[in-house]
């Protein structure tokens, strides 16, 4: 059994288009299909492939892991890429994603185990080999939006890195870091994958312990709007579901974080030409929104006025290794701390974007971002009234001032000093909150117009 590249790039060509973590379902392109490595051939043919996705503007790689089949499976049908000729003029052969065939999912933690190298491909083990969960069967989540993660049993989850480019990611290089240093507040590092390609390191997955009794942050914020709206008459702090306590908890968690990442990457200061780069691209990126979203003209001027301000900040603004997409849906709570996770940065940036230092004030900008989706997501299925509207700030407010006095009692800067900083970086995020809204959920966009009528301090 063997394949062609030009037949595998010829059914990715068409089954890319179809996957949620693919960039450029809107672009004209052209697919070619390299082969990495492969890691089985007995039962199944097994191999890494990447898809060099050409553009007129450029190009994008994506790693596609496939199994090879002459039978299809029923449980499999869902995973179908396509139907490619053997090479060798056997039977045509049913390619499927390996990374939903519990059959050969577990080649990855096998080969993590015995820290082999194939074809190029290095698994690299960072914890004991017994503690590696070689036995367990994988479940691969439906909640991924850019990569696809398999959990293994109870014990350790795996990210496979879809969309891929040359160096580290940056999730794999802060867990190293901070596992490093003993952090309290990631999960554990247990290994990672990466490929010699083109003279250079890339990033393939990582493994991960999973938390498996942890609650999402996001489902027990929203959890307790419920509790708020289906009483009539309380106040936010007087719910049952209040979850103010946890806000500034958090709070303390993601200060404690910071503290770690200003400790393992370092602390540099933004110049006075920087600081106006920075308040330029957030201009820039308000002049593209406004093309998409002709309601941010209401609150253009206002919004250039708080650039204006950043740019024109004369404290010093120290700068450091961040999240870079912190909000609810990436922080869990076990039974003893909160776990912040996902230190990818925002995937459709570059590596070396999302390595790039950062005020942690964006952090906590992206965090408060998220109590306000959190406080009004209901509002949008169910309707509003001036009632739910009002319970529904209240709850937002006093979350976020739980949040932001939890982190300045965990060493971090207080928000309240940092109030430009602040007003800056909440209005850049909710600007492209806007465009995304406007793209994907038109009736979503009022939450993030709401709050930008009130940072840009309009009506």
């Amino acid at each position: 059994m063997r394949v062609e590249a030009i037949e595998v790039g010829r059914v990715l060509q068409d089954w890319l288009g179809h996957q949620r973590w693919y960039a450029g379902k809107s672009r004209e392109s052209t697919v070619q299909a390299r082969l990495l490595a492969t890691l089985s051939e007995k039962p199944h043919l097994v191999q890494i492939w990447l898809a060099d996705v050409r553009y007129p503007e450029g190009v994008e790689h994506y790693q596609v892991p496939l199994v090879m089949r002459t039978e299809a499976p029923e449980q499999l049908s869902h995973a179908l890429v396509g139907s490619v000729p053997d090479a060798d003029g056997g039977p045509p052969i049913e390619l499927y994603d390996a990374l939903h065939d519990k059959e050969v999912t577990g080649l990855w933690l096998q080969a993590m185990t015995e820290q082999s190298t194939v074809d190029g491909v290095s698994f690299t083990r960072v914890v004991e080999a017994d503690e590696i969960p070689v036995r367990e069967s994988s479940l691969a989540l439906s909640v991924e939006q850019s990569n696809t993660s398999l959990v293994f049993g109870d014990a350790a989850i795996l990210k496979v890195f879809r969309r891929l480019e040359a160096g580290m990611n940056p999730d794999i290089e802060i867990h190293a870091a901070l596992g490093e240093l003993g952090g309290r507040h990631v999960a554990k590092l247990m290994g990672h994958v990466s490929a010699e390609l083109d003279s250079q390191t890339w990033s393939l997955a990582m493994l991960q312990e999973f938390m498996t009794t942890a609650s999402d942050g996001w489902q027990l914020a929203t959890s307790s709007v419920r509790d708020l709206m289906a009483e009539a008459d309380l106040h936010a702090e007087e719910a049952g579901g209040d979850f103010a306590a946890e806000a500034h908890r958090l709070g303390v968690s993601t200060a404690e974080v910071h503290a770690d990442l200003a400790a393992a990457f370092g602390v540099t200061v933004l110049d006075k030409a920087e600081l106006a780069d920075r308040a330029a691209a957030m201009s820039a990126r308000l002049t593209a929104a406004l093309a998409e979203v002709p309601e941010l003209a209401e609150v253009a001027d206002g919004l250039r006025q708080a650039y204006a301000e950043f740019s024109e900040l004369s404290d010093q603004v120290l700068i450091q290794r961040v999240h870079g997409d912190l909000h609810l849906g990436q922080v869990l709570r076990t039974a003893y701390r909160w776990v912040i996770l996902d230190f990818e940065g925002e995937p459709a940036k570059t590596i070396r974007d999302r390595q790039a230092h950062d005020s942690p004030i964006r952090d906590v900008a992206g965090m408060l971002r998220s109590f306000d989706y959190a406080a009004r997501h209901q509002l949008v299925d169910m309707g509003s009234t001036p009632q739910s509207e009002f319970r529904a700030a209240e709850w937002a407010e006093r979350n976020r001032t739980a949040f932001c006095a939890g982190y300045c009692q965990g060493g971090g800067q207080d928000p309240q000093e940092a109030a430009v900083l602040l007003r800056a970086f909440e209005a850049d995020k909710a600007v492209y909150e806007s465009v995304y809204e406007a793209r994907n959920r038109p009736n979503w966009l009022p939450i993030p117009l709401a709050s930008l009528h009130r940072l840009a301090g309009t009506p």
